[in-house]
């Protein structure tokens, strides 16, 4: 693996490190737990280092429980577009929208929280599901100077994907940690979203690269 040194314009960004996604959860992602130690050491690295965390009103629109007859992972078309459908998760307040309390969130500058609009998801760090509201990262993290961002967190094939291929689309470098993250896989989805983040110019690697 080639090591990737660091720069001061760098940042870590860790995906929705959250109980709901957690073996156990309400969605879990299988050892999305294991992740954790990763993101902690990975940390420690960075000179910059934002986290995020979703952020669900009760009843939000993308749940299958909102739907009548639907289905967890069904999809249904919303005013912006087909929609995954999703058990109930990382609502607003309760145990499963924490952040790991294993997670060292001290080095973490800002965690920014995103799907609160009950109308409309956000897998995205960057822009909701409608592709055109922002949640502010990319604004904030262009005042503060950072060009190139790392992903670690969950899961590879959605929330990662997406901010990925937001956060290229936005002009910043991209680096996803393969190791970093987990997937939840849904009919051939992890294949998409890798072959996606390689057309958009993302760096695949693993956290060797960063941690030797």
């Amino acid at each position: 693996m080639t090591a990737t040194p660091l720069r001061e314009t760098d940042c870590l960004v860790l995906i929705d490190l959250q109980y709901d996604f957690m073996p156990g959860g309400a969605l879990a992602v299988a050892e999305g737990d294991l992740l954790v130690p990763v993101a902690n050491r990975l940390a420690e690295r960075f000179p910059h280092v934002v986290a995020t965390q979703d952020w669900h009103p009760a009843g939000h629109s993308s749940f299958a429980s909102q739907h009548s007859g639907r289905e967890p992972f069904t999809t249904v078309e919303m005013p912006y577009g087909t929609q995954t459908l999703w058990p109930d998760h990382c609502v607003q307040g309760t145990p499963g929208a924490e952040l790991h309390k294993d997670l060292a969130l001290d080095r973490a500058e800002l965690i920014l929280r995103k799907g609160y609009r009950r109308d409309i998801d956000s897998y995205s760090a960057f822009l909701e599901n409608d592709q055109s509201t922002p949640t502010g990262l990319g604004g904030y993290l262009f005042e503060r100077g950072i060009q190139r961002l790392f992903f670690a967190g969950l899961a590879t094939d959605f929330c990662v994907a997406w901010s990925v291929l937001d956060a290229r689309m936005a002009g910043f470098e991209a680096v996803i940690l393969t190791d970093a993250c987990r997937a939840i896989d849904l009919a051939g989805s992890l294949d998409a979203a890798m072959a996606g983040m390689a057309e958009v110019g993302a760096v695949i690697t693993e956290s060797s690269a960063v941690l030797g």
